[in-house]
């Protein structure tokens, strides 16, 4: 099931109405993420997808935050995106990383005014379209592309199986990659609703289960001219092409222990009794289970703000002149994955110490308290946090450049 525009927002590409602003979006949004927030510790168990808020939340043209004014887009800076993407998490982490292949079309058409198909990706970005892709295959090494294009009489045809394809659920477009008949890498995008385009429910990581992640099966696809390219093989201005997905990916864990920080305090105020030998009356006068809440909002506060002041940063280098230009973007992408680490960290922290807000009532599974841990633990998984502060050290120490393999 594709996600629904189930709201009335301004239609852009219409044109006539006044553009979205940063602050008009965050206005119109709220009480959607009030409802996903709501609805999310009983969606853990009963695998409910909800549609109608993630089409609100495209309806409302969520993905057009850091889009330039000019372009139709609210003109807000890399802060304002990763902002956002936490306030999504700390509602519902599967629906802000349900979002990502999303906001990473975005922040490509925004800072990319070369992007091949640039003014069409615009077009269906402001009109609250949703995307998903990647370049995943199980099987084979890693990295390895099994999936073709080739042709067939006069048309051209798309075979192949993506796994980690994140939102499909929800969008509108699929893109990935594939290998044409001379065996050289090629990127496409294709509609999810033509036929031979299968999207599986079947994805089944112990956290953020309803991200909708699962496998993309292509048969036997018709693939229009106009919908594949060879894949760019010049070097870009700023090598560190993948700093901003893993921005986001640090954006998701602060919102997750913002989220872990809401039903402790949610707990310790409406469902926890004071342990036998406590000398309070109620839990919320209890001095260790203000200790533990305060600890909790300190590191879902720091996890906010180490992905804010990397956003920042991030964000700076776009403006860099040709000479500079390498050297903020090895520092940013450096800011990144000091900032997924801390986040990492600071939700799982926030996701453990929920527990110590009660006693034993705290496990029971109606409450649902180890989806924080669940979901910052899958997270995390994308790409281990060890490899992240090897590569800090070793740019500190050595004055070695991280990787330029997307995952810096």
């Amino acid at each position: 099931m594709t996600a629904e525009l189930t709201e009335n927002p301004t239609d852009l590409a219409a044109g006539g109405e006044a553009p979205p602003t940063v602050a008009g979006i965050r206005s119109a949004v709220a009480p959607v993420l009030a409802r996903l927030a709501a609805g999310a510790r009983g969606r853990e168990d009963t695998r409910d997808y909800p549609h109608a808020e993630v089409g609100a939340l495209a309806a409302h043209r969520i993905t057009l935050t850091g889009i330039a004014v000019e372009d139709g887009g609210a003109g807000g800076t890399l802060r304002d995106v990763a902002d956002v993407v936490i306030d999504i998490a700390r509602a519902d982490s599967n629906v802000a990383q349900a979002l990502r292949s999303s906001f990473l079309t975005a922040q490509s058409v925004a800072t990319r005014r070369d992007l091949p198909d640039r003014e069409r990706t615009l077009d269906r970005l402001r009109a609250g379209h949703l995307f998903a892709g990647t370049a995943n295959e199980r099987g084979g090494a890693p990295g390895a592309v099994a999936t073709t294009i080739r042709t067939v009489g006069e048309e051209f045809r798309l075979t192949g199986e993506k796994y980690y394809s994140t939102g499909g659920l929800y969008a509108q477009w699929f893109g990935g990659t594939a290998l044409d008949e001379e065996g050289e890498l090629v990127r496409f995008t294709v509609p999810v609703d033509r036929d031979g385009v299968e999207r599986l429910d079947d994805f089944d990581a112990i956290g953020q289960r309803l991200t909708a992640s699962g496998t993309t099966r292509l048969r036997d696809v018709r693939i229009e001219p106009d919908e594949f390219a060879r894949a760019e093989d010049r070097q870009p201005r700023n090598p560190w092409q993948g700093s901003f997905a893993q921005l986001y990916l640090a954006a998701v864990e602060a919102g997750i222990a913002a989220a872990a920080y809401d039903d402790a305090r949610w707990f310790a105020r409406d469902v926890a009794r004071p342990i036998k030998h406590s000398p309070a009356e109620r839990t919320v006068d209890d001095p260790y289970v203000r200790h533990v809440v305060g600890e909790i909002a300190a590191r879902a506060n720091a996890a906010r703000a180490v992905v804010l002041l990397a956003a920042e940063t991030l964000g700076a280098v776009g403006g860099a002149g040709d000479e500079e230009v390498r050297e903020r973007g090895a520092e940013a992408s450096v800011a990144v994955a000091q900032a997924q680490y801390v986040a990492i960290e600071s939700a799982l922290r926030a996701a453990e110490l929920v527990f110590d807000v009660g006693s034993g009532s705290a496990t029971d599974r109606a409450h649902r308290l180890d989806r924080h841990w669940r979901n910052a633990r899958t997270v995390a998984n994308h790409n281990p946090r060890n490899w992240k502060t090897a590569v800090v050290g070793g740019y500190l120490l050595a004055e070695e450049d991280p990787p330029t393999t997307g995952l810096f």
